[in-house]
């Protein structure tokens, strides 16, 4: 008699998670939205909060520096709630989590639950993870899964989905009877004030953001969770840390049937044949709770200590890891790329040393999604294997805008610093040069004044000289020519952005003379060179 009220207070509690499950996907897609430029040079929300509640990240980049990051410290709030409540917030609260419940519910075979792939991989991938941060080799926001989330949504679903909507509402504009089109206005308005992108974004990589956030769903059919039980290095370090903590779970040690009902239809495989219910595992999805026939299953409390042997690594795999977490930094140290950076390089307005910038950026790709212009763009090997997936300008798909700092604002570990206004204005992220072959006043003698009409700095950094050139008929005529301003010259490439030529611009942008890198500095115009 008194199992019926027992199943009905964790059937309740299984509801429950479903729907903080989905508050925390909605307040996910909330912030996401957020995220995007409205109009305002001022983040009214902390957009990147989830970022700074991932302490993967946390450790990583604070391994990477070593320094204490405030900005990472809210991490400490899912440190305590895995001691407290176990894996509760993989359960309960990771967007990416949610999502992948949904999909297995939409698509996924419902049945007995194979055991662990690779249950080892995820604590591996940890271990390199911070062994190779520490040598000063980010590797965390290659698979942090908020980062792939944000990543795949912001440079390929996000755009797509503009894309998709202006089209439809377009052709029924064009093609549909009146009636439709006096509905379809309307809804095409308020998706515009509440869902939609402020403008059409474009990414040169964002097939390849989707393809990675794709795969975790493929895996889905593989494998009920399997990233989170195959992969997922924060989930293996939420593990360790709900392991050392005092809520355990517990499978009953007399009244068991030989069913087996709680180990065949856990998601993570949490427990195994003999009811041993693994604290590192375990997710809180309740599953178990309402599936075991006799209720026996309930939350107990353990001493630490009883659950230490589990958080170990077998040795030979612990061993492998720290040899390649040694390896890798050592050996990226040896290419040329390492002494000799690409030119075309260009850093985000506040980004720090190229060195430091790295080891602190996570590959969150928020500041690509806030960027007005669509100038920055994830790169790929230009910037190294470590350097994959962060951002550079890339001036001829649109500039860097004068007075926003944006960018900065929604950095969540600081690899972009936050400016004001006036120190915007006078950081040089890289310098303009003109291509005389292409540039049409040098080129064909064409006058042409529109990147001195569009450069932004209070002194205009882009002057003309008069010079006289061959016409077609063998006579001289005079054009005005532009040059650079070293001094006056910031980087932000509205100038290459907004060239008429059709192709390659007859002026183009590199990080030569950018402010983050003394070394780097422009001859001296007076003629005394690079010398003391």
């Amino acid at each position: 008699m008194t199992t019926v009220p027992k199943k009905r207070r964790y059937l309740l509690l299984r509801r429950g998670r479903v729907l903080f499950q989905a508050l925390s996907l909605l307040l996910f897609f909330y912030l996401f939205i957020k995220t995007d430029y409205t109009g305002s040079d001022t983040l009214e929300y902390a957009v990147n909060i989830l970022f700074r509640l991932d302490p993967l990240l946390a450790l990583a980049t604070m391994a990477a520096v070593k320094t204490l990051l405030t900005l990472m410290l809210p991490a400490l709030i899912t440190v305590v709630l895995a001691l407290a409540l176990g894996r509760s917030f993989c359960g309960w609260l990771c967007p990416m989590g949610a999502l992948l419940d949904g999909w297995s519910r939409l698509f996924g075979k419902p049945g007995r639950q194979s055991p662990t792939r690779f249950p080892h991989l995820p604590a591996t991938l940890l271990v390199i993870i911070l062994v190779s941060a520490l040598l000063g080799l980010p590797l965390a926001g290659y698979i942090d899964p908020f980062s792939i989330l944000v990543r795949g949504f912001s440079q390929a679903l996000y755009p797509g989905l503009n894309d998709v909507s202006v089209a439809f509402f377009t052709w029924t504009y064009q093609q549909a009877p009146p009636l439709v089109n006096r509905i379809g206005e309307p809804i095409y308005a308020f998706l515009q004030q509440t869902v939609l992108p402020a403008e059409q974004k474009f990414y040169q990589w964002g097939l390849v953001s989707l393809a990675v956030l794709l795969l975790v769903f493929a895996l889905e059919f593989y494998q009920r969770r399997f990233f989170c039980r195959n992969l997922c290095p924060l989930g293996a370090l939420l593990g360790w840390f709900a392991r050392l903590g005092f809520l355990a779970m517990d499978g009953g040690d007399t009244g068991c049937g030989t069913c087996r009902l709680c180990s065949s239809r856990c998601r993570m495989g949490a427990i195994d044949d003999q009811r041993h219910i693994d604290a590192g595992r375990c997710i809180l999805c309740m599953d178990c709770f309402t599936s075991c026939p006799r209720q026996i299953i309930a939350f107990s409390r353990a001493l630490p200590g009883v659950r230490a042997a589990e958080v170990s690594l077998p040795r030979r795999r612990f061993i492998g890891s720290l040899s390649a977490a040694v390896l890798l930094p050592a050996v990226l140290g040896t290419r040329t790329l390492a002494s000799r950076p690409d030119p075309l390089l260009i850093r985000p307005p506040g980004s720090l040393a190229e060195a430091e910038f790295l080891q602190r950026c996570v590959r969150c790709g928020q500041c690509m999604q806030v960027c007005i212009s669509n100038g920055l763009q994830p790169v790929m090997l230009r910037a190294g294997l470590e350097g994959m997936f962060s951002p550079y300008l890339v001036a001829r798909t649109g500039y860097c805008e004068f007075n926003c700092t944006l960018c900065g604002q929604v950095c969540p570990t600081g690899a972009i610093s936050e400016l004001t206004r006036e120190q915007k204005h006078r950081f040089k992220i890289g310098h303009a040069w003109f291509d005389k072959n292409l540039c049409l006043p040098y080129a064909k003698g064409i006058p042409c004044i529109v990147c001195e009409e569009h450069c932004p700095t209070p002194d205009k950094a882009i002057r003309f000289r008069a010079a006289a050139v061959l016409d077609d008929r063998g006579g001289t005529r005079i054009v005005k020519q532009p040059y650079v301003v070293d001094d006056w010259c910031i980087g932000c490439g509205i100038c290459e952005t907004m060239c008429p030529l059709p192709g390659r611009s007859g002026i183009f942008v590199t990080s030569d003379g950018e402010g983050r890198h003394p070394e780097k500095r422009l001859p001296a115009a007076d003629g005394g060179g690079y010398g003391p």
